[in-house]
């Protein structure tokens, strides 16, 4: 039985506990901490866990508690110091995206998953769905030929009280606006599917959220070697209607699923109905896809607990999340300068470090409220989750 510890117990701390009490088997939750210790004896109090302890300290938990893994679920300024900590601690870890504001913090977390032997995942739910697995196993055919072109609408919509939450909405504690915390799903999912760009240019803008620093929407080019790809982060889009939009030089694939193929007549226009072969090929692959056990948190908990059990690699690694910390910089670095970013980043680059774009990033506008706690709610697309 793996005893398990939450580090964080604001919202996506529901999320977690509630996939981790979907293996009731494997695992128990003895030890729950947050800075406000009323918020870690609520989240007791709502889950059952009776023989939890709570705490206001994540280091007298680390002290105090013989756990096998943590969960981090707290803003993202804070995930790499309580990373390190816990994987120092002799504790594999699993934490929320962003994995942490700056590639340096990144780096500094796989360095201590490395010397700890311990296990450092960052969360990445999106992979474990079934619409998007099955996407990766079409790319993976080859069925589509060679990529030209990809288009990802991370499209979200958050009203202005949105940023009022006391972390959200600066460049300290938030480390970034939407392109960090809310695409990086799908720029994680971009990766896993076409893996790291040569370069990137961005431009960045708040079009509609003037009591927060961040940005709420940017837009982004990534070059690849004989493709590119089109990336909108977004909390101003209405109908959140978010999509993957995949060329191949055989056929084109999204999700949500649309498989169309064409071919060519003699002229070089497109021929009359197509290639309905290669459609009727692409559509029973993803009709032999086999669901997936458990989906989201869930399916990667599940996935981290196997890890930690049989002692082998996560589905999810520390440096999965760090390469998608380094896109997000490199958006972030060519939308302030104007000017565009080659990719990898090296130590060497301004934007690497710990509190760059706190020193660099614009202030759209100037954060206008600070409340501790926002009632409701929160939804993930167009599905609303009542403890996430």
């Amino acid at each position: 039985m793996l005893k398990v510890g939450m580090i964080g117990a604001g919202s996506i701390a529901g999320t977690h506990i509630a996939g981790y009490q979907k293996f009731g088997e494997d695992c128990r939750i003895t030890a729950v901490c947050d800075v406000d210790l009323a918020k870690a004896q609520e989240r007791r109090t709502t889950f059952g866990l009776t023989d939890a302890r709570v705490y206001d300290d994540a280091g007298a938990l680390l002290a105090a508690e013989d756990l096998d893994l943590v969960s981090i679920t707290t803003p993202p300024s804070t995930h790499a110091d309580l990373t390190i900590a816990a994987l120092r601690s002799g504790v594999n870890v699993l934490v929320e995206k962003p994995m942490a504001p700056s590639l340096q913090e990144c780096d500094a977390m796989v360095a201590a998953a490395a010397e700890s032997g311990k296990l450092l995942s960052v969360v990445a739910q999106n992979r474990f769905r079934d619409d998007m697995a099955t996407l990766k196993e079409v790319l993976d055919s080859g069925l589509i030929g060679a990529v030209s072109h990809v288009q990802v609408n991370s499209s979200w919509w958050r009203g202005r009280p949105y940023y009022d939450l006391w972390w959200r909405g600066t460049w300290s504690s938030e480390g970034g606006g939407c392109t960090l915390n809310h695409a990086i799903h799908h720029i994680d999912l971009t990766m896993w599917m076409l893996g790291r760009p040569s370069a990137v240019t961005a431009m960045l803008v708040n079009a509609q959220h003037d009591n927060a620093e961040v940005e709420d929407l940017s837009v982004a080019i990534l070059q690849y070697d004989r493709a590119l790809a089109q990336l909108t982060s977004s909390v101003v889009h209405h109908g959140e209607d978010q999509e993957i939009v995949i060329q191949g030089a055989h056929a084109r694939v999204s999700q949500p699923w649309r498989a169309v193929a064409e071919s060519s007549a003699p002229n070089g226009f497109p021929a009359p109905g197509g290639n309905q072969d290669l459609v009727a090929d692409l559509d029973a692959l993803v009709q032999a896809h086999r669901p997936l056990t458990h989906a989201g948190h869930t399916g990667q908990i599940g996935d981290v607990l196997r890890a930690v059990r049989e002692g082998t690699a996560p589905a999810v690694s520390g440096t999965d999340g760090r390469n998608a910390v380094e896109l997000v910089t490199a958006i972030y670095e060519s939308g302030i300068e104007r000017r565009p970013v080659s990719l990898p980043l090296s130590p060497d680059d301004p934007y690497y470090h710990r509190g760059a774009l706190v020193r660099r990033a614009p202030r759209f506008f100037e954060k206008t409220a600070t409340v501790r706690d926002l009632p409701g709610p929160i939804t993930v697309g167009a599905t609303t989750r009542q403890d996430s």
